[in-house]
């Protein structure tokens, strides 16, 4: 139920997204009763203003209370940038981030590590290829990432 009503939103979000030139990269809905939370994320190079955050919460929660989308209409609407260290879960989201330093956690071990942090070097069939600052390598299976996200240097 909970993934049909985002992938309703989803639809709604990224019509919306289109119109204000910016692109959804990921929805979370969490929370239950009155206490819900949607929080839609947007992107687009080199980053998105407060404008367009604005325009796009507006456009979105116009949609979704005017079809009554959201089964007992209390929630809290956020949209706002996936931030510097943003998730990566699409393909498409590794197709962009080749040459960015990555941090990835595996559901399981490969050469005895399930988390690796380093740059992207590719990404091609499904397989992410990274390379550790000591130089060690590993070609990582989409399916074998629990976790993947950017990896801003602070």
């Amino acid at each position: 139920m909970r993934q049909e009503l985002i992938g309703k939103i989803w639809e709604i979000a990224d019509r919306v997204a289109r119109e204000a030139n910016v692109e959804v990269v990921d929805i979370e809905f969490l929370g239950g009763g009155k206490h819900r939370v949607l929080r839609i994320y947007i992107d687009k190079d080199p980053s998105v203003t407060l404008s367009e955050c604005q325009n796009v919460s507006q456009g979105v929660e116009a949609v979704l209370d005017s079809e009554d989308i959201i089964p007992g209409g209390e929630y809290t609407l956020e949209v706002s940038s996936p931030g510097v260290e943003r998730k990566l879960t699409r393909p498409r989201d590794f197709e962009k981030s080749v040459g960015k330093k990555v941090k990835i956690v595996l559901r399981e071990p490969i050469a005895d590590s399930t988390t690796w942090i380093g740059t992207l070097q590719a990404f091609a069939e499904d397989v992410l290829t990274v390379e550790q600052a000591n130089g060690a390598a590993a070609r990582i299976p989409l399916e074998k990432v629990k976790k993947a996200n950017l990896k801003f240097e602070w």
